[in-house]
């Protein structure tokens, strides 16, 4: 398989150790994290790693969500996690602005027989959001996109999340720079990271995984 992003605010041997002791990604995954990284380059770094796609599924599944929504779906590979995750039925509707990149998460959508349960909107999803409807509500939410429009995609989302409902958002530690750093997409991930942690509606926490995922549930 394709090396994966590490991230240095993680010992590298302990990173390498959780890799090892998660369920393994299938071909399907591995082909598709294979073909980003030959297609994309440097890009690939965007590509969630292989142990917050297998929690990706086994959230979903946990928390018996059906209607799901990820913002910034780049080529597949944590739609197709998320949509394991549903059951029959469940729907995911990816917002992303990117026709090209979104081509190979088709392409993969199909290997992976989930295409039947995926919607894709391009589109700035600023504007996209708005126009997804109130109800049926939100149940979980995946928030990949660029760091500086996560105050808006959050408030899109908690708005149309149903009570008990998940937001997880990427990237939250921005490689661990949150801690010392006060200038860049430093600072972006600082404030996004204190406006949840002010959000009355909701109980949060950052889950040191891959480069930190936030794991919001409204009340």
């Amino acid at each position: 398989m394709a090396a994966m992003k590490a991230f240095s605010f993680i010992n590298p041997g302990v990173a390498e150790y959780i890799q090892g002791h998660t369920t393994p990604p299938d071909t399907v995954l591995r082909e598709l994290a294979e073909e980003t990284v030959a297609v994309t380059d440097d890009s690939a770094v965007m590509q969630i790693s292989p142990e917050q796609g297998t929690f990706l599924t086994m959230i979903t599944r946990i928390s018996g969500a059906r209607n799901a929504v990820e913002v910034g779906t780049f080529t597949g590979y944590s739609s197709i996690c998320i949509a394991r995750g549903l059951p029959e039925g469940g729907r995911l509707t990816c917002f992303d602005v990117s026709e090209e990149w979104t081509s190979i998460a088709r392409k993969y959508w199909e290997k992976a027989d989930v295409a039947h349960l995926v919607e894709l909107r391009i589109g700035p999803a600023a504007e996209t959001l708005t126009s997804f409807p109130v109800r049926p509500e939100i149940d979980l939410a995946f928030i990949d996109a660029d760091k500086a429009g996560y105050p808006v995609y959050y408030e899109a989302v908690m708005s149309r999340l149903a009570p008990g409902g998940i937001i997880l958002v990427d990237n939250t530690l921005r490689h661990g720079s949150v801690a010392d750093y006060t200038d860049g997409e430093a600072a972006l991930m600082r404030e996004f990271n204190d406006l949840v942690l002010a959000d009355s509606r909701a109980t949060s926490t950052i889950l040191p995984i891959a480069d930190g995922l936030t794991f919001v549930r409204k009340h």
